[in-house]
């Protein structure tokens, strides 16, 4: 039985390649954090065997990228190793909506761990201000309908609720 090319070239890790470190740059969307001793692990694994998952990308030009996941990997390739250039795959290009990109930066990091409470409400009220129902947001992002409600509530109870019209029961 062959391999079906069709198939398995439409899959990005098909299409890995070493670009120049400077023409990839971070997002600035990722709640993700790594503490300094799981930093020190990556370098030593990435020193020790080399890079063994790619930097993923969005193509933002010709010949610039921007990271979707492996944000740690990439800063440090670039910061603490100084290479010159970096393996990436370039995801598929109908993901071209910066939302849709968010999204898949959170699947990728909720499929490894933890993120930052603040900086994933900011995320989900981006997405809601990209006129994401919750919905979308729940299922994109892998999520319960009630945790992405608590998410909206902590950085924009004001913002959630602007479109309501409350009764006047409370004025004197």
């Amino acid at each position: 039985m062959g391999i079906d090319l069709t198939w398995t070239e439409r899959h990005p890790v098909s299409r890995i390649r070493w670009v120049p470190a400077s023409q990839v740059t971070a997002n600035d969307y990722n709640p993700n954090t790594v503490a300094p001793p799981e930093m020190e692990l990556l370098q030593l694994s990435i020193e020790a065997d080399g890079y063994t998952q790619p930097i993923v990308c969005w193509q933002t030009g010709p010949d610039s990228y921007e990271v979707v996941d492996g944000f740690h990997r990439f800063r440090i390739g670039v910061e603490r190793l100084k290479l010159s250039h970096l393996p990436i795959v370039v995801i598929n290009p109908d993901r071209a909506d910066r939302g849709d990109r968010i999204a898949a930066t959170i699947r990728h990091n909720r499929a490894r761990g933890k993120h930052q409470v603040g900086a994933m409400s900011e995320i989900v009220q981006e997405l809601s201000r990209r006129n994401w129902s919750e919905k979308k947001i729940a299922k994109e992002l892998g999520m319960e309908p009630d945790e992405v409600l608590r998410l909206k509530q902590i950085t924009g109870l004001a913002e959630l609720f602007a479109d309501r019209n409350f009764s006047e029961a409370w004025e004197v």
